[in-house]
Formats: structure tokens, sequence, C-alpha cells
């Protein structure tokens, strides 16, 4: 029996395509596995409809791009620790509604994730992303210059603050542990990519502080503007979810804000995290 062909479509010229003729939670072969790879170089984000992903099925699938992160603090499917369970409602309203990349906070921040939709609110709880590359190559040149270089303090405490995360003993103890692992990272403002040797903007309204090498006022300016930047329309994409939906995107040069226009209602997703690098800057690259 053949095996239905990979059909990848574009959703945009920056950034995202659905992807058809795949079964995830049958695991994918090898050449299934470098195609992704590919679409992924060229689209950012892939997007895929009806699947039925269990956490154990999610996690082995994530597991065939590279080893799996352990969140610090958030909830984990029981059983499953690389699985993290963002269950979002009145009770526990959503931390995640700003433009980030995950875990920029680590040394070597992930390659990327895959997002899996559980339980969805009736209307709303949309996730848009963004390209780093494309936003990067919008700006002026003599911008570019004056970026290239520069490095960007990322610090674990302004997505994750004790008054959210440290609220129960058991939290508190958690929340300290993962605040001493997690000490701030400097990273570069414009990243090269490790594949492409694509160059672009790798700094997020969830986790960048500061650009080091600035005064605070002129860090304070450059970021705002590069945060509002980044977040236009023509860079951007938007998913409306569906029961069954997946989402797989490369977290190097791309961040992602999730609305959170549902409440009251309920939203339950699932993310499998997969390891990345060091983040550098090559200014011959491509």
């Amino acid at each position: 029996m053949r095996t239905p062909a990979l059909h990848v479509q574009p959703l945009g010229p920056a950034i995202g395509a659905l992807v058809s003729g795949l079964q995830l939670s049958d695991g994918v072969t090898d050449a299934q596995r470098d195609t992704l790879l590919a679409a992924l170089l060229k689209h950012h984000v892939l997007f895929f409809e009806g699947q039925s992903l269990a956490p154990l099925q999610q996690r082995a699938l994530a597991a065939r791009f590279g080893d799996l992160h352990i969140h610090p603090v958030y909830p984990q499917a029981p059983g499953v620790p690389e699985i993290i369970v963002l269950d979002t409602s009145d009770n526990n309203p959503p931390d995640n509604d700003n433009w980030h990349t995950d875990v920029t906070f680590l040394a070597a921040p992930a390659m990327g994730a895959i997002l899996s939709a559980q339980l969805l609110p009736p209307s709303g709880g949309d996730t848009l992303w963004a390209s780093g590359i494309a936003a990067y190559a919008a700006l002026s040149a003599p911008y570019r210059r004056m970026l290239a270089g520069l490095t960007a303090e990322h610090d674990f405490l302004k997505s994750f603050p004790a008054h959210r995360f440290a609220r129960t003993p058991e939290e508190k103890l958690r929340w300290d542990k993962a605040r001493s692992d997690h000490p701030p990272r400097l990273h570069p403002v414009v990243r090269t990519h490790p594949v492409s040797g694509a160059q672009g903007l790798f700094v997020s309204e969830g986790f960048t502080t500061r650009i080091v090498e600035l005064g605070a006022t002129e860090s304070d300016a450059v970021l705002r503007q590069l945060f509002a930047h980044l977040a236009k329309p023509e860079f951007t994409v938007r998913w409306r979810w569906k029961l069954g939906d997946v989402a797989f995107w490369d977290n190097r040069l791309t961040q992602h804000y999730a609305t959170a226009d549902y409440l009251p209602a309920r939203r339950v997703m699932h993310r499998a995290t997969i390891l990345g690098d060091v983040p550098f800057y090559r200014p011959d690259a491509a």
C-alpha cells in the first residue's frame, strides 16, 4: 500500500503552511520527517487538521525531531513530564497572551514545539505566529547595521513572576529552584538561523528585558519599536483552532501570541518542546 504524499499549502508569503496527507499519531518515517523539516525551514510554522494525539503519542512524535525539554514550572500531563498542560480559564487566566519565543531563558533555547488542541472555547483562543526573518528583512539597512552584534537579556522572571507561579508552599519550592537554575541569559538581538543561515530578530516581549550595550532609555525605545514591528500583520499568520488541530513551529526565529479573548470559557492545549542550540550571530550569513 502506497503512503499518501504530503501536501504543503502555504498560508501566506511570510509564514505558515497547512500540511495534509499525514496522520501524526502513526508517527513519521525518516522521509516524512525530512520533508516536514524542509517545510518548517521554509514556512516556519506548520498546521495539521484532523489529528488525535494522546500525550504519549505527542511525546513520541516530538522526540523524532530532537531531545525534549521538561518545563520547570508549568504543569505536566500525568506520567508524561515532557508534555506541558496549558489549561486556562477564569480560575487560571492565561499568562502567554503576549508575543514570545519559548524558553529563551535557556542557554540553548528550543528548536521547535508541537502544540495540540485538547479543549477549546466556543469561540476565540486563536494563536498568531510572527516571522522574525521577515520582520528583520523589512528594516532599513542602517537600522539592521545598528542592531548587528548587539546582545539582549532574556529573563525567566519576566514571564514567570513569583506572584503568579509561587502562590503555595509547593509552588514556591518549585519556583525557587527554577529561578536558581535559570539566571538571566544573553542572546544576540539578531540571530543567525543555524540551518538556513537567514538572519532574524530574536527579541520578544515575553522574555527580553534590555539590550545590554545600550543605556536604559535607548534600550527601552529600541525594544518597544522592535516589539511593535514584529507584530505587524504582514509578518504573521493567525490560526483559528479546531479540535484535532496540531501546530509545529520553528522556535528559533519565530514568536507567537495566544489570544486571551475567550474567558470565562476554558481552553486546554498540550505542548511538547524540542531542545535546540545556542543562538549566535554570524555577519556573513545569507
